[in-house]
């Protein structure tokens, strides 16, 4: 009876690790994968039309944590022992010295990559334009614009740092400039509060 039972109870743990092992290696893959995704980011965005639906752009972003060493200058007190000759006590000198150091901060590094496409790549609007509008934590805004003026999908992308929203505007115009059917302003990517 004693053997019988031992076997029994050898046998379930045998299975409760052969069925826990791969649940526990799931687990470990999962939240390995959920600690990288909070380093970065990647989406689609898009697919955005103009106003005509006659230029279309869509494509991808993506956004690294990478680190860098912040320099600055740190204010150090050091104490210092003075003696002159023939005086039997020296005297402590507190000076005030500054020193360079630096701390590990991080950046939000982005890409964007886009596929720019126009359906009437004839007449005087011919060209399809997408203007990327880039707005950074501080407040700071630049622009972006990109053009295709052939009947075949063209491909772009740049990059930059420490964008708060990325948003572009798909528009129709000529080889110039964007000068009409403009769609509004569509998100890319919206930073984290």
């Amino acid at each position: 009876m004693r053997i019988v039972s031992r076997i029994l109870i050898g046998a379930a743990a045998a299975t409760a690790v052969a069925v826990g092992a791969p649940v526990a290696a799931q687990a470990a893959t999962s939240t390995g994968a959920q600690s990288g995704a909070q380093s970065g980011f990647e989406a689609d965005w898009g697919p955005y039309f103009s106003g005509d639906h006659r230029a279309k752009a869509t494509g991808h972003v993506s956004v690294e944590k990478k680190p860098y060493k912040h320099w600055y200058w740190k204010t150090v007190v050091v104490k210092k022992k003075v003696c002159k000759p023939g005086q039997k006590h020296c005297k402590i000198v507190i000076k005030k010295t500054k020193k360079r150091a630096w701390v590990w901060k991080h950046r939000d590094v982005f890409t964007v990559h886009s596929t720019l496409s126009s359906k009437k790549w004839w007449g005087g609007k011919k060209c399809a334009w997408e203007t990327f509008k880039v707005v950074e934590h501080d407040g700071d805004t630049y622009f972006r614009k990109f053009r295709n003026c052939t009947k075949f999908p063209a491909e772009f992308s740049f990059s930059g740092k420490d964008a708060a929203h990325i948003l572009v505007k798909v528009s129709r115009g000529h080889f110039g400039g964007p000068t009409g059917q403009h769609s509004d302003w569509k998100d890319v990517y919206h930073a984290a509060a």
